[in-house]
């Protein structure tokens, strides 16, 4: 732990070098891989090899010679352990004396090995055999009303994988098909699908090659995506700026010392952004319109700065936009910020003189109340001078699960309009439903008030992830039916519902063989790119089922037996998914089949790309702010705005360990991150011990005790910690308000000492 003048703590190094080496190496030590670890990682992420289980960021076509990172590895890693949660286990513990441990050791317990049911009188997992799984959830299913249950799919799940889950859930009669996107995307989704009529990103990997500019607005890519920080390098050393807004100065943004290359050991290391803005959690709307201000009044004072054939042929409002633009002052937009008029000017300059600039955000815009302003306010800092739909130029959200986006894309979504039920109900012979089904915060809300009689989980660990933890753990014991289908034990799987299964799959890394022939799936990134995956190492169990197969294991012992539908047949080739893919989204997977290891993937298309805007009016739409900071409470006395964030050691809830080298923390996770002005207003100080509490009005007492307090660079009246540790802290009703997303960046609390 490092110290900086003003007493915070900070990591000194940079991104990657001996750093990353080290934080792999103790996750090797805690896992004592299988020896097919190397094999895997040698060909993670490359053409014809397995595609990495942790973030979605591309996989270029001519990949490094080692194209993971540190956080690729950690996960292959901890895919790959030699631990393992047998049935003994599992006779050794009930599942209240589990609920005590820590995230990390529950995980630690070891992949999972067979089919196991709860035994609510001994409150134990026994082990069972698949077919009593899929015969017992089948009986309990077919006597439930469909639209009283709830199918959750983590983005982990291929597209083969989704596209069966999706389509059961439909012919079972609903469409409660949350998404890990509903807790952390699902913003991005409805803000593009309205403003430039594509739910996701316009760029591919070849824009990050001729931009001038990029743009990043609360996105950490160091913990999140650091692959992607190749891509930010290389464009740095050919002279491209980088203009980050962040509350928090994340070292992957900041300098990289690039492992694979004479940096490691020489020391040296490239400089990432150009300009860092710390401004206030969810204010980055008041900073987007200080950048626009000054866009607009060197266009009133030079002109040229504005491409206004673009604006006329392609936009629509700019009018109403410029006009906000223009009334909102320069006292205002510094007030809400926390940053001078000057920085804002630089920035905007940076965008003036690129030719072509690039938008990239994380949750640090999606996770608010106001996020959809957040994410239209790229939208229009990028219409302004024609960056989207031209090489070199777009937006690009960088998202996390590695097939969160695919699994949209194949239907996996509780809006019937995003999916082709026409289409389905041609192809299967069945009527799909079509009202709108349950998102993450609706379908949680309808939990607690007894209104679900099931929920399956296709992977992930819903329980742990979601809001209101102790609201929810408590309503969750009332369902008759719980699901879960996993590859490791976590929090969720120790709240049961009357009859609960938990199932054991592969992952993505191990054989998968059907029938003698192994057996390919395959996902889409953030930069709408389909790859193949195929994995070599052996599986941890010979009682492990892939995911497909449990899918359409369950599928067949509920649904009625229909002739168009071949779950035991798509089960063991899943070719013939692909196909049905196809079938379905024609102008997405044209030859799907024959296009599964395109070096660097295959483009699926975006409309917005070749400006082709499928919008109301036809056109990019500029959007006129509602409000000035997305937070969605007012600021008071005592009243702070809570940001949870991941550490080094984490991917979503997966806590691979406890160290956050990247922010200078090591052995602990019960922190509360403060500036030291802050802490000497509050009376703080340094390790004292204080609880945060939710600063809600609806009654319910949420708190979180015995967090550490450590002295942070932090911009003024805002906290950090850790998700999901945090979470409790989080109200169900505390969520964007047009996504549902939970709103997790700009959380209201206040400190108890």
């Amino acid at each position: 732990m490092a110290r900086a003048k003003d007493g915070t703590i900070h990591y000194s190094g940079a991104e990657g070098g001996w750093g990353s080496m080290r934080g792999m190496a103790l996750v090797a030590g805690a896992e004592r891989p299988s020896p097919d670890v190397l094999k895997t990682l040698a060909r993670q992420n490359k053409p014809g090899g397995m595609m990495c289980t942790s973030c979605a960021w591309t996989k270029p076509a001519k990949p490094h010679m080692f194209e993971f990172c540190e956080n690729g590895a950690k996960a292959t890693l901890w895919d790959l352990t030699s631990r393992r949660a047998t049935p003994a286990f599992f006779a050794q513990h009930t599942l209240t004396e589990l609920r005590g441990w820590s995230d990390f050791d529950l995980e630690q317990a070891g992949r999972l090995t067979n089919p196991m049911r709860y035994d609510r009188a001994t409150d134990k997992y026994l082990p069972c055999t698949w077919e009593e799984a899929y015969r017992g959830i089948g009986k309990k299913l077919r006597g439930y009303d469909p639209k009283t249950t709830i199918f959750y799919a983590s983005g982990k799940a291929s597209l083969e994988t989704s596209y069966a889950w999706a389509l059961f859930a439909r012919m079972y009669g609903h469409n409660n098909l949350p998404d890990s996107s509903n807790m952390c995307h699902e913003t991005t989704s409805v803000a593009l699908k309205s403003t430039i009529g594509a739910p996701v990103g316009t760029c591919l990997l070849e824009d990050f090659e001729h931009c001038d500019a990029i743009f990043f607005f609360g996105q950490n890519t160091g913990t999140n995506s650091p692959r992607f920080i190749h891509t930010l390098t290389a464009a740095r050393k050919r002279g491209a700026k980088i203009v980050t807004f962040n509350p928090i100065r994340e070292k992957g943004l900041l300098e990289f010392r690039d492992p694979q290359s004479i940096q490691m050991v020489t020391g040296g290391k490239t400089r990432i952004s150009h300009q860092y803005y710390q401004l206030k959690p969810g204010s980055d709307i008041s900073a987007m319109l200080g950048i626009a201000k000054h866009v607009l009044a060197e266009e009133d004072r030079r002109g040229g700065v504005l491409d206004r054939a673009f604006i006329a042929e392609h936009t629509h409002g700019f009018e109403a936009f410029a006009e906000k633009v223009r009334s909102t002052s320069w006292e205002t937009i510094e007030a809400e910020t926390g940053l001078p008029r000057a920085d804002l000017i630089a920035a905007a300059d940076v965008y003036i003189e690129a030719e072509s600039a690039i938008g990239i955000w994380g949750m640090g815009l999606t996770q608010h109340v106001g996020g959809y302003d957040n994410v239209a306010g790229v939208v229009n800092l990028m219409l302004l001078r024609g960056n989207i739909g031209r090489l070199g130029a777009g937006v690009s959200p960088v998202r996390g699960h590695s097939n969160v986006q695919g699994q949209r894309t194949v239907g996996i979504s509780e809006k019937p309009e995003l999916v082709p039920l026409d289409q389905l109900s041609e192809q299967y012979g069945f009527q799909p439903p079509r009202d709108e089904g349950y998102t993450t915060i609706t379908g949680c809300e309808a939990i607690a008030a007894g209104k679900i009689n099931a929920f399956l989980g296709l992977g992930g660990n819903f329980l742990r992830a979601i809001p209101d933890h102790r609201v929810m753990e408590k309503a969750w014991t009332g369902m008759g039916l719980t699901v879960q289908i996993a590859t490791k034990l976590n929090r969720g799987h120790l709240f049961c519902g009357e009859t609960a299964y938990l199932l054991p799959t592969l992952v993505r890394s191990e054989r998968d063989i059907r029938d003698g022939t192994p057996q390919v799936v395959t996902m889409e990134d953030s930069l709408s790119c389909i790859h193949g995956s195929i994995g070599e190492a052996k599986p941890a169990s010979p009682h492990l089922e892939p995911e497909l197969a449990i899918v359409a294991g369950i599928a067949a012992a509920t649904l009625d037996p229909n002739p168009n539908v071949p779950w035991d047949a798509w089960s063991n080739d899943y070719a013939l998914v692909r196909d049905a893919i196809e079938k379905t989204y024609p102008d997405k997977f044209k030859d799907f089949n024959q296009r599964l290891f395109t070096p660097g993937g295959f483009f699926k298309g975006n409309s917005a790309r070749d400006r082709n805007w499928q919008t109301k009016s036809g056109k990019a739409d500029f959007t006129v702010p509602t409000q000035l900071n997305a937070t969605g409470f007012a600021d008071a006395d005592g009243v702070y705005r809570l940001m949870t964030l991941r550490s080094n050691d984490q991917f979503n809830t997966t806590v691979y360990g406890y160290s956050d080298r990247l922010r200078g923390i090591e052995g602990k996770r019960d922190v509360l991150l403060i500036s030291p002005a802050e802490m000497e207003r509050a009376g703080l100080t340094e390790g004292q011990r204080v609880t945060l509490v939710g600063d809600d009005s609806d009654g319910i007492d949420r708190k979180v005790e015995g967090l550490e307090v450590l002295p942070f660079n932090l911009p003024a009246g805002c906290v950090a910690g850790y998700y999901p540790e945090l979470n409790p802290l989080i109200a169900l009703s505390h969520h964007e308000s047009e996504s549902k997303t939970p709103a997790a960046k700009s959380v209201p609390v206040r400190i108890r000492a």
